[in-house]
Parts: C-alpha cells; sequence; structure tokens
C-alpha cells in the first residue's frame, strides 16, 4: 500500500500572529520614546515623527495605487488623525518629557479597553458580555502589576496621559464608526499629515526645537517611524476592519507588561516579580475579552 503523506503543520493563522506582533511593536514606542525625549523636547520628536511618516505612508500609498478619501469621507479621517495621532502621541510625549516613564504611560495607556468599551457600547452598538467585563477587570489588575514599584508621579504628566489615553479611545471608537471604509494606506497617511502642521506649530510656539543628542534622536525617529507609525498603525487599522473595537482595545492590556520586558532587555531595568504576574494576568484578561 502506498505510504500516505506526512500530515504537514497547520499554517499560522494572521488572526493570531497580527495581534501578538502589533502588542510587542506598540510597546516598544515607549522605550523609543524615553531616548528620543532625552535628546529633543517631546513635540518636536512628535512633529518629525508625523512628517516623516506621513510622507512615507502617502508614497506607499500612491505606488500601491490606494484609493484616497474625499469628500466626508476625508473629514472623517483627519478627525481620526487629529484624536488619534496628534492628541494621543502630543500628549503622552510631553509626559515622558516630563520625566514621566514609558512604562507609568504605558500603564495609563492600559486602561484604554475599559474607555473603548464604554465608548463603543454607546456610540457603536456593541454589546458586551459579562466575560468581556471579567476579562477587563483581571486585566486592568493586570496592567497595575506591570509596572508596579517604581513611579515617580509629576501631576501634569499624569493629567498629559490621561489626556493621550482619551485621544487614542475617542480616535479609536470615532475610525470605527465614521472612517471604516478609508484605505488602511491613504487614510494612516492622511492622519499623520493632518497631525503634522498642529504639532509643527505647537513646537515653534511652546518649546527651544533644538536636539541636543543627533544619534539619539534619528535612531530613535527611525524606529518610531518605521515600526510604531507605519508598522503598527497598519496593523491597528487593519484589525479596526476585521474585529470589534473593544476586541483591538483589550490588547492594550498586554502594553504595560510587554513594555517592562523590552526596558529590562533593551535598557536594563529588573523586570520584578510584580510584572511578571502582570503580564499574565494581563493576557489572561485578553483572552477573556477576545474568545469567541
Amino acid at each position: 500500500m502506498p505510504e500516505e503523506p506526512a500530515a504537514s503543520a497547520p499554517p499560522v493563522r494572521a488572526d493570531a500572529v497580527i495581534p501578538a506582533a502589533f502588542v510587542v511593536l506598540w510597546s516598544s514606542a515607549f522605550i523609543a520614546a524615553v531616548i528620543g525625549t532625552d535628546a529633543a523636547p517631546p513635540l518636536l520628536l512628535t512633529f518629525s515623527r508625523f512628517a516623516v511618516a506621513g510622507v512615507l505612508l502617502a508614497l506607499i500609498a500612491v505606488v500601491s495605487k490606494s484609493p484616497w478619501p474625499r469628500g466626508r469621507l476625508l473629514l472623517h479621517a483627519i478627525v481620526t488623525g487629529l484624536l488619534m495621532q496628534a492628541v494621543q502621541f502630543g500628549a503622552f510625549y510631553m509626559a515622558i518629557g516630563e520625566g514621566l516613564p514609558g512604562g507609568v504611560v504605558a500603564l495609563i495607556q492600559g486602561f484604554n479597553p475599559v474607555l473603548i468599551a464604554l465608548l463603543a457600547g454607546m456610540f457603536l452598538g456593541e454589546r458586551i458580555t459579562g466575560r468581556q467585563w471579567c476579562g477587563f477587570v483581571v486585566g486592568g489588575a493586570g496592567v497595575g502589576l506591570a509596572v508596579v514599584g517604581a513611579l515617580d508621579f509629576s501631576a501634569t504628566a499624569i493629567v498629559l496621559s490621561f489626556v493621550g489615553l482619551l485621544g487614542l479611545s475617542a480616535g479609536t471608537v470615532y475610525q470605527k464608526r465614521f472612517a471604516q471604509d478609508v484605505d488602511v494606506r491613504s487614510g494612516t497617511a492622511v492622519h499623520f499629515l493632518a497631525g503634522a502642521p498642529v504639532m509643527g506649530v505647537m513646537t515653534l510656539a511652546f518649546e527651544d526645537p533644538e536636539v541636543s543628542d543627533w544619534g539619539a534622536f534619528c535612531g530613535s525617529l527611525a524606529w518610531i517611524v518605521l515600526v510604531n507609525s507605519v508598522g503598527t498603525f497598519l496593523l491597528l487599522n487593519f484589525m479596526l476592519k476585521k474585529r470589534a473595537a473593544s476586541r483591538v482595545g483589550a490588547l492594550f492590556f498586554l502594553t504595560p507588561a510587554v513594555t517592562a520586558l523590552l526596558a529590562w532587555l533593551v535598557i536594563g531595568q529588573a523586570l520584578g516579580c510584580s510584572a511578571i504576574v502582570g503580564l499574565l494576568l494581563g493576557g489572561a484578561g485578553v483572552l477573556l475579552v477576545t474568545r469567541k
């Protein structure tokens, strides 16, 4: 009898790989932001990120012949970009520039799923089950444990972080409600290009836009643009087109613990027991929220 062919390993599904890649890449942004804001003012770093990433994504959109939003859809894409980009990262980078550790900013951003769930329930009609709310509680506990023990509180920086959180959550829900049909490549380019002039005016008005360490600035900017601005937001917008907003938002529960892990690997910050427990709780929370 002919031998039966060996069973091949099942292919890795993009649904599993993309969320994991998104969490790791998104978390790395906080490490790059700490390095970048040590070398230049935060709003200057934000403006540079938006300008370079916007032009790069616009070129990608043109080469790939992506359809550009027009009329009212263009307006919705601009509003989404101002919320999700200008408000979020302008506030987050200013908070980091004020001395708030990147892990603490990730902690505050980790409450994004709860805020998204509330907004999605009110404006998108998404139903949040009891199991998902349990996941929010477990994930929130993981968020708290992930970075506990080394907090350097600054009232202004904490307020700025919550402003950034509001921009991210509102932008996510707004995009899901009004800009769902915008192409990922051209839409993300519009987001950055809409936010760049705002950040440019703000850095000229409120900062002395000088770079103290060009090597660190260019290195962090390159990582933030290529990996965080282009890679993660293409992944985020792709997931928003395929998943419920609350399920996408639940991934942010993992970012504080993953940020703590990356900080240990990249800049030598010790990873304590609380961070490890937080990582496990955050993963359990995401599983509860996103499991079908």
